[in-house]
């Protein structure tokens, strides 16, 4: 299993960003998928969240309305799309496999800052 996680960067407050999560060594349309995020000093939490057909999507309320989970299940590529950044939503942000036994990407950093 591997997921490996790109698009990070530093933005304005403001700004968009999209992450990429390719997968490979595993069948990803029979699998959720998820986001998260660990800022400095703090724990890891839940950001986003797509069911294996993409037909259910769920968010942190923090999140909610300015960040969008989508999947696309010929590339075995899961995205995040990041609009209306913030300085709080600096963090690594990994991509996560669902199931019973949880793999994790390597992390992207995103950093919001003017």
């Amino acid at each position: 299993v591997q997921l490996v996680e790109s698009g990070g960067g530093l933005v304005q407050p403001g700004g968009s960003l999209r992450l990429s999560c390719a997968a490979s060594g595993f069948t990803f349309r029979t699998y959720a998928m998820s986001w998260y995020r660990q800022a400095p000093g703090k724990g890891r939490e839940l950001v986003a969240a797509i069911t294996s057909t993409g037909g259910s999507t769920n968010y942190a309320d923090s999140v909610k309305g300015r960040f969008t989970i989508s999947r696309d299940n010929v590339k075995n590529t899961v995205y995040l799309q990041m609009s209306s950044l913030k300085p709080e939503d600096t963090a690594v942000y990994y991509c996560r496999r669902d199931g019973r036994v949880p793999y994790w990407g390597q992390g992207a950093q995103v950093t919001v800052s003017s």
